[in-house]
């Protein structure tokens, strides 16, 4: 999950939760515990973790739900609440669940709540805008009370790498038939759940004021090694310089984000260190396609030409990023650098421009949220688009309003981003370009085409890497060629953490690791 932040949505893990782990600091019972302040950005918008697909939600629900495996900070799939799993043949997998393992609510993980779980997310009543996530499941078997069996209707050897994604955290039974209640009453899908969230998580709920903070308190009863902290607070801190303030007063533990020209003031300060990672985002700038003139195949490529990366890198983000050829990220799988970037090329993007007719250029609008970056991406981009006679305007809409917008197609032009917490190209591709996906669960493009809808499906549908990465490297070719989005950049994540938090860490797709996390006192 914020007028339009570079979305990045993914889930890593450092150990797993129910793990020993010696590292040298203390026991839970021994640690200091601390209340940890975090100021960020924008506020979540569910914590249903099946309706919601934004960084900030997944924040809070991380610490909440929990799914059947998890990755480690090395990027490997490591036991949650199933303990061990197998392919029994190309069609069907079985998980043997964690036995003793409570919900929020009291209530007990057992295979029949696994498949509670799993036909909630495939039902289109609730249209979880995460269903791209799972639709290859076809069946849901209980075999026994701890053994579940996922049956999917063609080969999918990144099932687990999925099934470890924050959008296939486990809600308690009871509270899924209390929100299907609510949903029989005439009520939206999530508004129990994101009201009474109940997982199985080492956090639990403890309050929500929207648009101003979430708590979540230590969940004692854990299965596994409880938490380090007593509590976590998530303040709702929109202004740069707020956000920096608080780091600065000891007022917040932990800032994010921290702008790339921030990032000096943070090393400064004689309380804090800037935390600096990789990750497998991208930041991007999208074209509706069903509107004119960006259904026009030659605007979209003379946008793209008109723009430097270069200049958005160095200008905007000090450096701390890499320019995105197209939309994977080095390190996940499919990544291939030998497909070719649309140049920048002013001289030929005019001459697209006057083919496709608009040599006297249109009146434009290009959406951002109130991320300083991808306002000052916005100016970059209204200043250049000047020299292809497009007069373009900025709108700068709050983060709900902002998804809901995109969602429903109602933009021209916008930045976002995308994060692959799976690190496979079918994550990376496939919610942002199948047609299947269109608006909510990623498709904000608006964008179809035959031609990938079927190189998609290839990728997910076949076994052999090789194959895969064969797939996948022709459609980052077409994609890059019918520029459904202008492919920015691959960024760093920079965060201000106190010096007395111990133990953080974040993933590659932006989510705060805070099991082992503590406050020295």
């Amino acid at each position: 999950m914020t007028l339009i932040l570079l979305l990045i949505p993914l889930v890593l893990i450092a150990c797993g939760p129910g793990e020993d782990v010696d590292d040298g600091t203390p026991d839970s019972d021994e640690a200091a515990g601390g209340d940890l302040v975090i100021a960020t950005l924008s506020d979540a918008v569910a914590l249903d973790p099946h309706g919601s697909n934004d960084v900030p939600s997944s924040n809070v629900a991380f610490n909440i739900y929990e799914s059947l495996v998890v990755f480690n900070r090395e990027s490997e799939l490591q036991p949650l609440l199933a303990t061990d799993w197998e392919a029994l043949n190309e069609l069907t997998w079985e998980f043997k669940l964690r036995e003793g393992v409570k919900f929020h609510d009291g209530s007990d993980l057992n295979a029949e709540v696994v498949k509670a779980n799993f036909d909630r997310l495939l039902d289109p009543d609730i249209a979880s805008p995460r269903l791209f996530l799972f639709s290859m499941i076809e069946e849901v078997v209980v075999i026994d009370d701890y053994t579940v069996q996922f049956v999917t209707a063609f080969p999918f050897a990144p099932l687990p790498a999925h099934l470890a994604h924050s959008g296939g955290a486990l809600i308690s039974l009871p509270a899924i038939e209390a929100d299907y209640a609510e949903m029989a009453a005439g009520n939206e899908p999530g508004t129990y759940i994101s009201a009474n969230p109940a997982g199985t998580g080492y956090f639990q709920f403890d309050y929500w004021e929207p648009g101003s903070e979430i708590r979540l308190i230590r969940n004692d009863e854990y299965w596994g090694e409880p938490a380090k902290l007593n509590s976590i607070t998530f303040k709702v801190v929109p202004e740069d310089l707020t956000r920096l303030s608080e780091l600065e007063t000891g007022f917040a533990h932990i800032a994010d984000p921290i702008q790339p020209s921030d990032a000096s003031r943070v090393e400064n300060m004689p309380n804090a260190y800037l935390n600096v990672q990789s990750s497998t985002s991208l930041a991007y700038i999208g074209f509706n396609c069903e509107k004119a003139p960006y259904d026009d195949v030659r605007v979209r490529q003379a946008i793209s030409m008109a723009i430097d990366k270069e200049d958005i890198i160095e200008g905007i983000y000090e450096g701390t990023a890499i320019p995105a050829v197209g939309p994977i990220a080095p390190g996940v799988f499919g990544y291939d650098p030998s497909v070719t970037p649309i140049p920048y090329d002013v001289d030929q993007a005019k001459e697209l421009m006057a083919e496709a007719g608009y040599a006297d250029g249109f009146e434009a609008t290009i959406w951002t949220n109130d991320n300083p970056a991808r306002i000052q991406i916005a100016e970059y981009v209204q200043s250049k688009l000047s020299e292809l006679n497009i007069d373009l305007s900025i709108e700068v809409l709050e983060w709900g309003a902002y998804l809901d917008g995109t969602a429903e197609g109602n933009h021209e032009m916008f930045i976002l981003g995308w994060s692959t917490p799976t690190l496979d190209g079918d994550y990376a591709m496939y919610a942002l370009f199948h047609s299947s996906n269109i608006g909510a669960p990623g498709n904000r493009s608006f964008f179809s085409n035959d031609e990938v809808d079927e190189l998609l499906d290839l990728g997910r549908q076949e076994s052999d890497p090789e194959l895969r990465a064969q797939y996948y490297r022709e459609v980052q070719e077409k994609l890059v060629e019918l520029a459904p989005m202008l492919y920015l950049l691959h960024i760093e994540d920079l965060t201000g953490v106190n010096n007395a938090v111990k133990n953080f860490y974040m993933t590659s797709a932006r989510i705060f690791q805070l099991h082992d996390v503590y406050i020295e006192e």
